[in-house]
């Protein structure tokens, strides 16, 4: 029976950033991955012939700068394209807001709305970028272990002085106030223009359950705009899809000795006096190491694999209390020929466009989180992937890709059915054709990921995006659990690297780092 250092459950972005850092530090690693790809939610997929495109992220807010340098994703093949024009908050009579990485052309498009906010949008800018430097330093860190912070635990976290010199306590104090706000609230201090209100409190409800008008929507529109560079709906598309982005990392972890082993479902943690012996995957093979480390959420790791017997029962209490709330689903429509969008241009229409035409369309879209219902009138990001990639692209056809909020995973009093997702279907076309005329008639044929559906594709706990709500009370030493935000869970050679824990979702690979780390020092 081969042995390991270490094995690695799931081949997602944060697992194949921990095989390769430690398999970078010597160590013998195996990675098993369900799938026939690694990648997961970063991955690309073939939904129709020929034709490939983004299962779930079109592009990404922000990638680590540790994982990008310390990983040489650069050197094994990774292109991240950052556009001119970010995005594209469309409006049905045609004035759209346009927001380009240049502030002076952002403000110039504003201004056809309110000279005011024109006037404000470099001072926002600057003062979430100086908000979001205090986000960066903690993300860097393993969350401190309450209420007994050891001495050493204290000195690891002096690196969150470096802000408070660069920008004082009252950039502290601002930081503070502005985490637990809600959108709203935020919004009130700073613009008058409701279509740009929206536009920016897309960012605070981006892939939670929560409307604007939750507390704690400040805190996520503040962690997507970590390494932004002030840039507000800061965005990276990697040439080639963004599935060449997890591809990059393989690459990097097999040239770090790590081996890689997909079609391989793990279906057991064997564990014996709280301590992991071996895996057992679907195929009936047992692998044995002296440390495991999960990607999967933390139900999935824990309740599933390991097993309720093998936990404490405040510990598996714990576990069973993470809030998941999958809302999103994926729609991707294949088009026999691009449309067109008033006042939108050939070069524009490569960018992310967003449907949202006011904070109070947002709060009642997330109704349907609340009630278990289908949203009539959804918030809808999409984008043409087939423009950015045109080797993917086949004649004329090309992709529209959209994410679609709110859908709830469980729909009240009722089962997902193929009636259910023709009805969320229609509804999205129905939006899309306020802005998109005929959208309807260019439609070859269509493939849609309802939360449920991103569950039995992905393995995510009610298909989840960010494993696990993003707000406050699942934040720092609370994510995912109290007795497992240092990466460690209670089972003594058991760790977590997913985006369930610090710092948080999306596919920047932090996570995966920090736990990296916490795994080299035991």
């Amino acid at each position: 029976m081969n042995h390991y250092d270490l094995i690695v459950i799931g081949g997602g972005v944060n697992g194949l950033v921990t095989a390769s850092m430690i398999g970078k530090s010597g160590k013998k690693v195996l990675l098993l991955e369900a799938r026939d790809e690694t990648g997961g939610l970063a991955s690309s997929s073939n939904f129709f012939s020929g034709l490939k495109a983004n299962a779930i992220h079109d592009s990404i807010q922000w990638i680590d700068p540790r994982v990008l340098n310390d990983l040489k994703l650069f050197d094994y093949g990774l292109e991240l394209e950052k556009p001119d024009l970010l995005k594209v908050a469309l409006d049905k009579n045609g004035k759209h807001i346009k927001i380009f990485q240049d502030h002076n052309l952002t403000a110039d498009s504003i201004s056809k709305h309110s000279d005011k906010d024109a006037a404000n949008w470099h001072n926002f800018s600057e003062h979430i970028n100086k908000m979001v430097f205090f986000l960066e330093k903690l993300y860097e860190l393993t969350p401190p272990k309450l209420p007994n912070i050891s001495l050493k635990e204290a000195f690891s976290m002096r690196s969150m002085l470096s802000p408070i010199r660069k920008h004082g306590t009252r950039g502290l104090v601002d930081f503070l106030r502005i985490a637990p706000m809600m959108m709203t609230e935020l919004m009130d201090e700073w613009f008058e223009t409701e279509l740009l209100r929206a536009a920016i409190s897309t960012l605070g409800i981006r892939h939670i359950s929560h409307g604007p008008f939750a507390a704690g929507t400040g805190y996520n529109f503040l962690h997507q705009h970590v390494h932004s560079n002030g840039l507000i709906h800061n965005a990276n598309f990697v040439k080639g899809g963004t599935g060449f982005f997890p591809k990059a990392l393989t690459k990097s972890a097999k040239s770090n000795g790590v081996q890689i082993q997909k079609n391989t479902k793990v279906i057991k943690i064997n564990v014996n006096n709280e301590s992991c012996l071996s895996v057992v995957t679907d195929s009936g093979e047992n692998f044995t190491a002296d440390k495991f480390v999960s990607s999967l959420d933390p139900k999935s790791t824990l309740l599933d694999l390991v097993g309720a017997d093998n936990l404490s029962p405040s510990f598996q209490t714990e576990v069973q209390n993470i809030r998941y709330k999958g809302n999103a689903s994926r729609i991707h429509l294949l088009l026999n020929k691009l449309p067109e969008i008033n006042g939108i241009n050939s070069d524009e229409m490569k960018s992310i466009f967003i449907i949202s035409p006011s904070i109070e369309y947002l709060e009642k879209a997330s109704d349907a989180c609340k009630y278990g219902t289908l949203s009539n009138n959804p918030y809808i990001e999409f984008t043409f992937p087939t423009l950015r990639n045109t080797e993917i692209s086949n004649n004329d056809k090309h992709i529209l890709s959209a994410t679609v909020q709110y859908t709830p995973y469980k729909i009240q009093g009722k089962e997902w059915s193929e009636s259910l997702k023709k009805e969320l279907q229609h509804n999205v076309i129905n939006i899309l054709e306020n802005y998109i005329p005929h959208l309807s008639s260019l439609i070859d044929s269509t493939n849609l990921f309802t939360p449920l559906d991103i569950e039995k594709q992905f393995g995510i706990n009610e298909g989840s995006l960010n494993h696990g709500e993003m707000t406050l009370d699942q934040f720092l030493f609370m994510r995912p659990t109290m007795s497992s935000a240092q990466y460690k869970t209670p089972i003594d050679n058991l760790y977590l690297c997913g985006s369930s824990t610090h710092p948080g979702g999306g596919i920047h690979g932090a996570n995966g780092y920090n736990a990296s780390k916490e795994i080299l020092k035991s």
